[in-house]
């Protein structure tokens, strides 16, 4: 079986109150991107890596690549106009059938076990979401006020998504809608049920400065073990 994994950075540093996309800001000696990418390059099954950028931002990745000697393979490829658009482009560069993740590039923490494991448990099931059972109480808004949900049945997604290629590249080939928040969410809609897979509390999305705080603790953390 081939095995891809598409990291997809498009975002922006608005929210970390940076002009710096979050994929590019120094984590522990280089910049968050690159801990991403070798998670997948290090992990048990040694995926293809097809990494997924706005076209304005190739030109500084490969800067990056020279000045921090960054040498691990992998395929650029032009992102989108939204995330959808994005992987939808990803997905162009795979070959033939396989197992693809998909995979936030801002999700630096996530381990080798978990990307292996989602690689077989897509394989048995066609896909494997992993996510986390949320700690805190849950209230959902309505029009005339808030209700308490039940925690237990709340599941706080993360990526890496993965599928059979035969299933996540017919399902987007559907048109975009705004309510695919992620790639779950399209396969959802072509029909196909989602397997969930447990996820871990570690594997954070740097999305505000704290968060990159956060994982430079962690990954100090990590070192002493």
């Amino acid at each position: 079986m081939n095995y891809y994994a598409i990291i997809v950075g498009g975002g922006s540093g608005s929210r970390m109150q940076q002009q710096t996309p979050k994929q590019f800001l120094e984590l522990a000696g280089k910049p968050v991107l690159m801990h991403t990418l070798e998670a997948f390059y290090s992990s048990e099954l040694k995926p293809e890596l097809i990494l997924v950028l706005n076209v304005h931002y190739h030109d500084h990745w490969e800067k990056l690549c020279k000045q921090y000697n960054f040498t691990i393979p992998h395929l650029l490829v032009k992102g989108g106009e939204q995330r959808f658009h994005s992987v939808k482009n990803g997905l162009k560069a795979v070959k033939g059938k396989a197992i693809i993740a998909i995979h936030d590039a801002v999700r630096p923490l996530v381990s080798q076990e978990l990307i292996t494991q989602s690689y077989k448990e897509a394989e048995k099931h066609g896909n494997a979401i992993c996510s986390i059972k949320s700690k805190d109480s849950v209230r959902q808004l309505k029009k005339d006020g808030t209700i308490a949900v039940d925690r237990e049945s709340i599941y706080l997604i993360q990526t890496p998504q993965t599928f059979k290629s035969e299933l996540i590249k017919k399902a987007y080939e559907q048109e975009y809608r705004i309510n695919f928040t992620d790639d779950a969410s399209v396969l959802e809609r072509n029909g196909h049920p989602i397997h969930l897979v447990e996820g871990e509390a570690q594997n954070i999305k740097i999305t505000y400065p704290e968060d990159l705080l956060l994982a430079e603790y962690l990954i100090k953390l990590r070192t002493k073990l």
